[in-house]
C-alpha cells in the first residue's frame, strides 16, 4: 500500500482536491490515472480509500469512496521531550525512526548545554509526516514548538515522569520498573552536554524519576530512541 497524507480530510468529505505538488507527484511522477484508487490518511487514525476522477498534474481530483477507522496499534502515551542535537540530521534521524516504532508526541526542550536552540518546526513536521507514510502508521504523532527545559518541567505532565541522565548516580531506576502497560510516560532526553546538575535538581523536585538506558553513555538521537523501543517493549 502507498499511503497520501492530508490533514484536511474528514469522515464528512466528499472530494478532495490535491495541492499543485501532490498533484504533480500523483498524476506525473506515479503515473497514476482516472479510476485508479488512492490509499489516504488524516494522521488522526482513519484510512481513506479514493478514486480518482480528474487526473490533471494541477489539480487531481478524488473522490471518497470508503471510510475506515485504524486505531494506533498500542494503548499507551508515550511524550519524549528531547533536546534538538547540534547535527540537525541526527534529530531528523531519531524524528523518522521513533515514528516507524511508535510514539505519540515530541517536544524539543532547550537546555543549559544545548548546541542548537533555533529549529525548522515546519521541516520536523514533514520528516514525522513521511515517517508514518512510509511504516503505514495513521495516527501521526504530535510535535510541538520548542520550550526551555524549566517551562517544560513546570507544566503538569501526568503519568510516569522520568528524565535519563548521564550523573553517577545509584539511584537511578531500569525503565521498566517504572513504567507500566498501557499508561502515559514522558521521558526526558538531554543535549550532547547531558543535563546540567541544576536541571537534573529541578526535575527531581518536579517528581520526575532518574532512569538508566543502559550502561552505555548513548548520543542524544540514540537514547532517545532506546527510550521509545523500551517502552515499545515493555507493553507487548
Amino acid at each position: 500500500m502507498q499511503l497520501f497524507y492530508n490533514s484536511e480530510i474528514s469522515t464528512e468529505t466528499k472530494q478532495l482536491t490535491f495541492d499543485k505538488i501532490e498533484s504533480r507527484h500523483i498524476v506525473r511522477v506515479l503515473r497514476k490515472k482516472e479510476s485508479d484508487i488512492l490509499h489516504i490518511t488524516n494522521g488522526k487514525g482513519f484510512l481513506f480509500d479514493a478514486k480518482i476522477i480528474i487526473a490533471s498534474d494541477k489539480k487531481c481530483i478524488v473522490e471518497i469512496i470508503e471510510v475506515q477507522e485504524k486505531p494506533k496499534p498500542w494503548d499507551y502515551y508515550l511524550h519524549i521531550a528531547i533536546a534538538p542535537t547540534k547535527n540537525n540530521d541526527r534529530y531528523e534521524w531519531f524524528l523518522e525512526k521513533a515514528t516507524e516504532i511508535g510514539i505519540d508526541e515530541i517536544t524539543p526542550i532547550i537546555c543549559s548545554n544545548s548546541e542548537r536552540r533555533n529549529i525548522k518546526l515546519e521541516r520536523l513536521e514533514k520528516i514525522i509526516q513521511s515517517a508514518m507514510k512510509q511504516s503505514l502508521k495513521f495516527t501521526l504523532p504530535q510535535i510541538n514548538e520548542p520550550i526551555k527545559f524549566g517551562d517544560f518541567i513546570n507544566q503538569k505532565n501526568e503519568g510516569a515522569l522520568c528524565i535519563a541522565h548521564c550523573e553517577d548516580d545509584n539511584n537511578k531506576n531500569l525503565l521498566k520498573s517504572v513504567v507500566n502497560p498501557s499508561e502515559k510516560t514522558t521521558i526526558l532526553i538531554g543535549p550532547e552536554g547531558d543535563f546540567s546538575p541544576q536541571e537534573i535538581t529541578k526535575a527531581l523536585a518536579k517528581k520526575y524519576i532518574p532512569i538508566s538506558l543502559g550502561e552505555s553513555r548513548l548520543r542524544t538521537e540514540t537514547a532517545g530512541l532506546v527510550a521509545v523501543n523500551l517502552v515499545s517493549f515493555i507493553n507487548e
